[in-house]
């Protein structure tokens, strides 16, 4: 009987998983399809931009952006910010990240970006909120012990990034008193000849 209970929780488990990724991916083509839409939006408005330039060419008359296509930029602007939201969504949904220089999209970990090289910045904000949430969160006893390792985790990964920003403070201070002293006896020396 045990192994049919084993075998019973082990289908159930599979199935709540398999229900898990189908709604991310149903959640996720929802949100690219409403990218698309933005984006044919915001094209659309290029076209009537370049449509009124136009028109103002012929008339041989003057372009003045304030006036004339004011509205169509500020309408561009708030499109292109809800893209921006839904494509964050669409990256938590899949546990990535976007790299602030190239954009590519990275996993949450990397510290750098495979894609340039360029250091992803640490935001202890999500870290605080994350550690607020677990704090809040009821657990049954079995799982209490794993809720405090987590916990212990995540305020060990704070400790070691905060060092190393203190760490990468300090060399840029060492590194800023080396050019300081090279450039004074540099001077000395020129002063000298």
């Amino acid at each position: 009987m045990d192994f049919f209970d084993k075998l019973g929780k082990k289908a159930t488990q599979a199935a709540k998983v398999t229900a898990d990724k189908t709604s991310k991916i149903a959640k996720e083509t929802k949100l690219k399809f409403k990218i698309g839409e933005l984006k044919t939006q915001i094209n659309d408005i290029y076209e009537e931009i370049g449509k009124k330039v136009y028109e103002k060419h012929i008339r041989e008359e003057d372009i003045c952006i304030k006036k004339d296509l004011e509205e169509q930029c500020t309408k561009i602007d708030v499109l292109s910010d809800e893209i921006d939201s839904l494509l964050k969504e669409c990256l938590a949904l899949k546990d990535k990240k976007q790299c602030k220089n190239c954009y590519k999209e990275i996993e949450k970990e990397d510290k750098f970006c495979p894609n340039c090289g360029e250091e992803q910045t640490y935001d202890p904000a999500k870290d605080v909120e994350i550690l607020e949430e677990l704090e809040n969160t009821t657990v049954e006893e079995d799982n209490e012990i794993e809720k405090q390792i987590i916990m212990e985790d995540l305020e060990g990964e704070k400790r070691n990034q905060d060092n190393e920003i203190e760490e990468r403070q300090e060399e840029k201070s060492n590194l800023e008193k080396t050019v300081e002293i090279e450039s004074n006896v540099k001077l000395e020396e020129d002063k000298k000849e």
